[in-house]
């Protein structure tokens, strides 16, 4: 995998860039422009004009959409080793389709549309790894709406859970306001769910924080 060591926080890796050869790898992160967030800090808005796309090198990401009736949903976490800005390089619109928020303090390359179009045209095999990024996410998207229609609010504050946990490890560093977003749920239900969840020994509770003490139970719980 391409690899680059980020300030003071070690590798980062993009399959994205893997088509390349090490001198064209090290031209394009080299020309890159290094970009710094903190926790809620919005990268950009759905909506807003956008040429670049982005690859994470330190932090989480939430991938969010508003919907007609105004109320906010959340399409995909993203972590170190993924990029998110790329639809509205290569659809041509120039439009953001969605916002982009931080959960935790994040760190950022960012590549202009330019540089990234005159890559594709000079390695076809990243044009193949983008086109394999964007269709591995169409399940993912096509999941959680089939989630959102027909599973139970409890059920989809579990997976939530453990989908962070995948992305954290064992201690997730997140509200339940962060919770509640990412799972299409209130902030009560939220608590309550996650309130039974410790009871049965599944999880630990904490300030800002979410431990998973049994992550069996934990999955038996989230059906």
């Amino acid at each position: 995998m391409t690899s680059l060591t980020c300030e003071n926080n070690g590798p980062a890796t993009w399959p994205l860039l893997d088509g390349l050869s090490d001198d064209d790898r090290r031209a394009l992160l080299s020309s890159a422009r290094r970009r710094r967030f903190g926790r809620n800090d919005s990268i950009f808005f759905e909506g807003d004009p956008g040429d670049t796309l982005h690859l994470i090198c330190k932090g989480h990401v939430a991938v969010q959409v508003t919907t007609q009736l105004g109320d906010v949903a959340t399409l995909a976490v993203l972590g170190p080793g993924e990029v998110f800005g790329e639809l509205a390089v290569v659809s041509g619109s120039n439009r953001r389709s969605a916002t982009v928020s931080c959960l935790d303090s994040t760190e950022t390359l960012l590549i202009h549309g330019e540089q990234f179009h005159d890559l594709r045209r000079r390695h076809p095999l990243v044009g193949e790894a983008l086109l394999r990024l964007v269709t591995a996410r169409i399940p993912r998207t096509s999941s959680q709406l089939l989630e959102a229609l027909y599973t139970r609010a409890d059920k989809r504050v579990l997976r939530r859970v453990l989908d962070l946990s995948d992305l954290y490890g064992a201690v997730i560093p997140l509200t339940q306001d962060d919770v509640a977003e990412l799972a299409g749920a209130t902030r009560p239900t939220v608590n309550r769910v996650l309130k039974d969840a410790e009871s049965a020994g599944a999880v630990r509770l904490s300030r800002c924080r979410i431990e998973i003490a049994d992550r069996a139970l934990l999955r038996r719980l989230a059906g």
